[in-house]
This record gives C-alpha cells, sequence and structure tokens, in this order.
C-alpha cells in the first residue's frame, strides 16, 4: 500500500551505520554502552531513588549485562538508540540518556534516562538529554515525547528546562512498585508549532502553564496515587532523578 508521505528518518541510518559518541561540550560523553558498563548498572538498578521511579531491578552483573546486550542491539534493529553517559576526564560511567519506542516514518520517540546516584546534582541528565534532542532533531526526528510520575516534580523540572513542554496527564498510566499513578507527559516538536498546523503558540514551560492557566493548576493540586501511597517519599531527589519510563523497557 503507498504512503501519502515520505517517512522522515531513514531506518538505514541505524540499520547501516554505527552508533555515533554525542559530546555535549562541557565535560561529558554519550557512547554506546559496553558488557563492562554491567557492575556500574548493577549499582544504579540497586539505588532506592531508582527504584523508587522505575519497575525493575537487577539482582546480578549478568542481568546488567543481559540488560546492555538488549540496549545495544537496539540501533542496529532501528528501533531504538541507548548511551551510556560518561565524564570525559575520568571515563566514569554518570548515566544513561536514550531514545526508545521508534517510529521512524513518522519522526516520532520517548525520551529516557537516569543519573548515577554519586553523580547526582551536577545537572547530569539535563546536559545529557539537551545533546541527545539537540541530535535527534537533526537526523530528521520531529516530535520527542517524555512522560514520568506527576509525583517526580523533579523530573518535570528537567522536561521544562528543556523545552519539553506539558501536554496533560495520562490518568492511572504508569505501574510503580506502589501502585497505579498518574503520570505527566511532555513533548518537544522540531522547530515549535507551525502556524496553521498545531496553532499559533511556542512550546511553553510548566511554570508558564502553571501561572497562566489556574485551571490546570487546580487540576494539578489534586491528590494522585503516589501522594496516597507514599512509598519512598521521604527520598532526597535532584533534577537528575530519573523519569518514570525510564526503566519499563528493560
Amino acid at each position: 500500500m503507498p504512503q501519502l508521505t515520505d517517512g522522515l528518518v531513514a531506518a538505514e541510518r541505524f540499520t547501516r551505520t554505527a552508533q555515533p559518541v554525542l559530546d555535549t561540550g562541557d565535560g561529558l560523553l554519550l557512547r554506546p554502552w559496553t558488557a563492562e558498563d554491567a557492575p556500574a548498572v548493577l549499582e544504579a538498578y540497586t539505588d532506592p531513588s531508582i527504584q523508587r521511579w522505575h519497575v525493575r531491578s537487577a539482582d546480578s552483573v549478568a542481568e546488567a549485562r543481559d540488560w546492555i546486550e538488549r540496549w545495544a542491539g537496539t540501533w542496529s534493529a532501528g528501533v531504538g538508540a541507548h548511551w551510556a553517559v560518561t565524564e570525559v576526564a575520568s571515563g566514569r560511567l554518570v548515566g544513561r540518556a536514550a531514545l526508545k519506542d521508534f517510529e521512524l516514518d513518522g519522526g516520532q520517540a520517548e525520551v529516557a534516562y537516569w543519573t548515577a546516584p554519586a553523580a547526582r546534582g551536577q545537572a547530569v541528565t539535563p546536559r545529557a538529554v539537551a545533546t541527545l534532542t539537540t541530535w535527534a532533531f537533526e537526523v530528521g526526528f520531529h516530535r520527542l515525547q517524555l512522560s514520568h510520575s506527576v509525583a517526580n516534580q523533579p523530573s518535570c523540572r528537567v522536561a521544562a528546562k528543556l523545552g519539553y513542554a506539558l501536554e496533560g496527564t495520562m490518568r492511572s498510566a504508569g505501574l510503580h512498585a506502589d501502585g497505579w499513578h498518574d503520570m505527566h507527559l511532555h513533548a518537544r516538536v522540531a522547530d515549535g508549532y507551525p502556524a496553521g498546523m498545531s496553532g499559533p503558540e511556542q512550546d511553553r514551560t510548566t511554570a508558564e502553564i502553571q501561572q497562566q492557566e489556574p485551571d490546570f493548576a487546580e487540576e494539578h493540586a489534586k491528590p494522585t496515587h503516589a501522594d496516597e501511597h507514599p512509598k519512598g517519599a521521604d527520598l532526597e531527589t535532584d533534577e537528575s532523578t530519573p523519569d518514570g519510563h525510564g526503566g519499563m523497557d528493560i
């Protein structure tokens, strides 16, 4: 059946080329995962704050190595792109940044990320995701989205800081260890919203939306499942806290 539109991202970019190394320009590298990263991945997924927003934990280095193999395989299959985030100076693994659930014809993908416990407070996630986002739009993606629990306010701040506009709340859409969470949906579109296609509005940060739309702020002040079941709510977090769906593709 012939398509009426051309595909935005060629599958050959992934199936016939090696995954690139991305430099943030400020001390971090996004590089392909290797089997040697397994101990650090195991340590990250046994961290309570990462477990708070993800759905799985690793039990062994072998299991972490299996995850890495699957992450690496998504590139050549043309279905995802997963990077290890490392420090340029030391080579130390400090996080993960990924695009998953590719829809190449429509140029769409979902962003996922986490920051290693020892690297929190250094803006690792904003720096890595900003670089990933720039790369994705340069190769032809049109829309990138991310989602997180409404209780994960640090992840909401990361999204807003990076220009991922808050589009709304998906009710009871994320199953976590303590039950179902409402999920915020954020997205960025290449070149914003063109007039005549999606209206004249430009991307707005979460803070701007809350200030300009009282009904929105009132709606998001209501208790959520996470408020009613605050398992882990006393954990300290920062702007590099992982997003709610970051571990669901393991």
